[in-house]
């Protein structure tokens, strides 16, 4: 398999993938989102040598025609096209639907049209909702506890659905809580970081109770490239997990101990998610994807979240440095 498209590969774990998979010598052809300025979201960070190797094509996922087009000629796919954040799918489910379940229908079609070897479905940890049982595997239910999560189970249950169906090769793949360079400003990590480096002593966040599973940004990537090469895993759900767990609030303060900082944490309504929607507990278990893909991550435990943290906290140092206003403010 030599020619791959990656879909959303603007977004924050997209680009990474773009670069994971152009130093495995794939040629890649990266899917972004058309917009009026021609800008390429997070590819523009890439150096100039690696994205020259690119072929970047942009328009929409929910478009048929636009995705049957950027999906001749390749081989694998790559889909991690999607709307993420959980805030605003409270205010726009429809257009979750749209983008996570249409979008990833057109994905699923073609593939089978055009007899794609591999595709390789991006879900999330948040379809399982708050754990029934901790650590949670690949068999746990699944529990839309917000819009976002509901579509998330209906394109895993859609992508599943073609492979019992009609045979097309898809792999499902489960990050739990990515994080690291060029993430939204309304994920925990950076949210923590930029407050601190901004001077504030009282860190604005939502409920600091929930416990997460947290994976460095370059672990999740070198999976899907392992997911894309590993055989016999047609059919299949893996999730992408450290199998380490901390709250929120014990994350502020690794954050700080991190950045040398004293801090105390103040309560964001605007960050709060529904009592019914907040999702308690997430914590993985990895030995699935250690066995099918021979990964683990590098970063695990305490001192590999550290360590992500520390690489996450140098990154945003320069960004911030650079544009001072775009991370101020909460960006639902």
């Amino acid at each position: 398999m030599k020619k791959i498209l990656v879909t959303g590969a603007g977004g924050f774990i997209g680009s990474h993938v773009v670069e994971a998979a152009i130093s495995q010598g794939f040629n890649v052809r990266a899917m972004v989102h058309y917009n009026s300025s021609s800008t390429r979201g997070w590819l523009g960070e890439l150096p100039a040598s690696k994205l020259e190797e690119v072929e970047v094509v942009s328009g929409d996922i929910r478009d048929k025609d636009f995705v049957d087009w950027s999906m001749r000629g390749v081989e694998g796919v790559l889909h991690l096209a999607a709307l993420i954040g959980i805030p605003y799918s409270y205010v726009s489910p429809a257009s979750y639907v749209q983008t996570n379940i249409v979008g990833s229908l057109n994905v699923f079609q073609a593939a089978r049209d055009f007899g794609i070897e591999r595709v390789v479905h991006t879900s999330t940890s948040e379809v399982y909702g708050t754990a029934l049982y901790a650590p949670i595997d690949e068999s746990h239910p699944l529990q839309g506890q917000s819009p976002y999560s509901a579509t998330k189970i209906a394109a895993d249950q859609l992508a599943l659905s073609f492979w019992r169906s009609f045979g097309t090769p898809i792999v499902v793949l489960r990050p739990f809580n990515t994080f690291g360079p060029r993430q939204s400003l309304r994920a925990v990590v950076p949210t923590i970081i930029t407050q601190i480096l901004q001077g504030k002593n009282e860190i604005q966040l939502g409920s600091v109770t929930p416990t997460r599973d947290l994976t460095y940004v370059d672990d999740t990537a070198d999976a899907f490239i392992s997911a894309l090469q590993s055989p016999n895993l047609d059919g299949e759900t893996i999730q992408l997990g450290t199998g380490f767990e901390i709250s929120i609030g014990d994350l502020v303060l690794l954050v700080a101990e991190v950045m040398n900082a004293d801090v105390s944490v103040a309560t964001d309504a605007s960050r709060t998610r529904p009592a019914k929607s907040e999702v308690e507990r997430l914590l993985s278990t990895p030995e699935k994807a250690k066995e099918h893909l021979g990964w683990t991550a590098e970063l695990s435990g305490r001192d590999g979240l550290k360590l992500g943290i520390q690489k996450t906290v140098a990154w945003l140092q320069t960004r911030m440095g650079q544009d001072q206003a775009q991370w101020e403010g909460y960006h639902v």
